[in-house]
């Protein structure tokens, strides 16, 4: 069961973001278990595509800030990608792991935790055949009721749909502003018709308020809220939080 405050209700969703970046490092096999043994409902982690066309689990696009290595995960082969080894989140000393292919972190959560697959790309060209490869490979392994999609790329988000309706996709936005909402870094008018295939619209958590989930709802979307690290920081009820900190928010 999740946590309660005076501004959650039980029915909220708790997501390990990265796993749980503040308290284990992140996008690791090591994050996921952790969060799994915690008991929380789902686990996020973001994925990119190597020069050879493996689908890797890392949130940067390049490996340099969480590992012992340099370099862009687009520039390097799998071998390489798996040979720089991850830097613990306190100590900042290389340990023994690397990070995980998705096929690992897929195999380790299967029956156990949903799955929040973040799609990263910088634009349209990068990554060619990512979502087929992601939608294959749920398949093959038989979790495609427990993988949603989500990505702050629309294309992605089109892509996955087209491939396959039944996958379970949600939109990542940054901001909502008094004249319009911010997507992809534009300024446009909210039309919820164009995203009406997503389950749920996830907002930074400083940019949504209780009027326009409810607003959302009525509508027919859920609503997740990113990067939340201290309950007390939420003043209205989302459907989800996604956080660093799942500990603070699950009970003990």
């Amino acid at each position: 069961m999740f946590k309660t405050t005076i501004f959650m209700i039980l029915s909220t969703i708790i997501v390990a973001h990265r796993g749980g970046a503040k308290i284990a490092n992140e996008n690791t096999l090591t994050s996921f278990q952790q969060a799994i043994e915690m008991g929380v409902e789902m686990v996020e982690l973001d994925v990119h595509m190597t020069q050879d066309n493996h689908v890797v689990v890392c949130h940067d696009a390049t490996i340099d800030r969480t590992t012992n290595c340099t370099g862009k995960i687009e520039d390097m082969t799998l071998e390489q990608f798996k040979q720089a080894a991850v830097v613990d989140h306190v100590s900042k000393l290389p340990t023994s792991e690397s990070m995980p292919t998705l096929r690992e972190a897929l195999e380790l959560m299967k029956g156990k935790t949903k799955i929040l697959l973040e799609i990263k790309r910088r634009n349209k060209n990068q990554y060619a055949g990512l979502e087929q490869q992601v939608i294959d490979m749920i398949h093959e392994m038989d979790m495609v009721d427990q993988v949603v999609i989500q990505s702050f790329d629309d294309q992605a988000l089109f892509t996955v749909h087209q491939l396959d309706p039944t996958v379970r996709i949600e939109k990542l936005l940054f901001c909502r502003l008094p004249f319009g909402m911010c997507f992809d870094g534009k300024i446009n008018r909210f039309s919820v018709e164009k995203y009406k295939m997503c389950a749920s619209l996830n907002f930074m958590y400083k940019f949504i308020d209780q009027k326009s989930i409810d607003k959302l709802h009525a509508e027919g979307f859920e609503v997740k809220v990113w990067t939340v690290d201290d309950p007390r920081k939420l003043n209205y009820k989302a459907d989800g939080v996604i956080t660093n900190r799942p500990d603070l928010f699950m009970n003990k």
